[in-house]
């Protein structure tokens, strides 16, 4: 059991983990752990489900360390590992602690237990090595939008627009690649748990998932992030961390206005549309915020509304 985490004495933490462990009426575990966080005093996003659970919160030093010693008092998560960040303020809004029937959305048509059936995890070391072979296949876990801001070199992008769409994107890209060394990774590691599980009911032999995550690989002394470009998508306010810590690190996103390189997500000043969109600050200025010339005009009734509000 052992947490991986930078260290720059900064007043907050973020956790990022996850378990698969059967959770007996999860419904009841989820309602309790929301009334205990809420007296913490931290904030995020944590799924409970039948399987288990996935969660990322932020809090302080202190609320964090007592967080994970009354999860560690709890026998189901006793060995749990924590992905920890440190920050100087909460990186969430809100906190929500919400029961699902699956921790990651699939409906995949057979039941799939990680701990019965996964691919091979691979540590950050042994990834960096996999990576430079020429005959495997890189294949990102995560949806299109998280790889356009940064993924490992010479990954295949996944035409998905949610995680349920892979079973049948396997499907009708890899069908020809059965006999392939097949690497997955995504950002915490709980997606590739049961992606390789999908992968090897779909008949694929050698299926191998990143240990920990594309955060755990960030995080390796030795390997340092190497390979890795861009930047990490992550569900906080921070949107994007980096990863690769050499000088070997490059942009690969690109603005959604004028196409030059970029890595720095906006949300469209929408209310209706809030498209999350790459965007770099000129364009955001001379855009307003706004992905489309459709949204600043479907937005300008509600601008001139506030405008003569502030007037009254």
């Amino acid at each position: 059991m052992t947490d991986i985490q930078d260290h720059t004495n900064k007043p907050y933490r973020i956790l990022l983990y996850y378990k698969y462990v059967p959770i007996e009426n999860y419904e009841l575990f989820a309602a309790e752990h929301l009334q205990y966080c809420k007296e913490l005093g931290v904030k995020g996003r944590i799924l409970v489900a039948h399987q288990g659970i996935n969660g990322t919160l932020s809090g302080t030093v202190e609320q964090t360390e007592a967080y994970i010693a009354h999860m560690r008092s709890n026998p189901l998560f006793t060995d749990m590992v924590y992905k920890i960040d440190e920050s100087d303020s909460h990186v969430f809004k809100k906190l929500f602690v919400r029961p699902k029937k699956e921790l990651v959305t699939l409906r995949y048509e057979k039941p799939l237990d990680p701990n019965v059936r996964t691919g091979k995890h691979l540590s950050p070391k042994e990834f960096h090595e996999q990576l430079q072979r020429d005959d495997v296949i890189i294949i990102d876990g995560r949806n299109d939008y998280e790889y356009d801001i940064g993924h490992f070199r010479g990954a295949i992008r996944p035409t998905v627009e949610s995680f349920r769409e892979f079973p049948q994107w396997i499907r009708n890209n890899l069908k020809d690649a059965k006999d392939k060394t097949i690497l997955t990774y995504c950002t915490g590691g709980i997606r590739c748990e049961t992606l390789t599980g999908v992968l090897l009911e779909e008949g694929f032999n050698d299926v191998a998932q990143l240990d920990g995550g594309i955060v755990t690989y960030g995080k390796d002394e030795e390997v340092q992030g190497r390979l890795f470009d861009g930047k990490c998508y992550v569900f906080d306010e921070r949107i994007s961390v980096r990863v690769n810590n050499t000088d070997e690190d490059i942009v690969v996103g690109t603005c959604y206005h004028c196409g030059k390189p970029e890595d720095r997500y906006i949300n469209c000043a929408d209310d209706l549309c809030h498209r999350q969109h790459i965007c770099c600050e000129e364009c955001e200025e001379e855009h307003a915020a706004y992905c489309s010339d459709e949204c600043e005009a479907n937005d300008a009734p509600k601008r001139q509304l506030k405008v003569l509000q502030s007037h009254r």
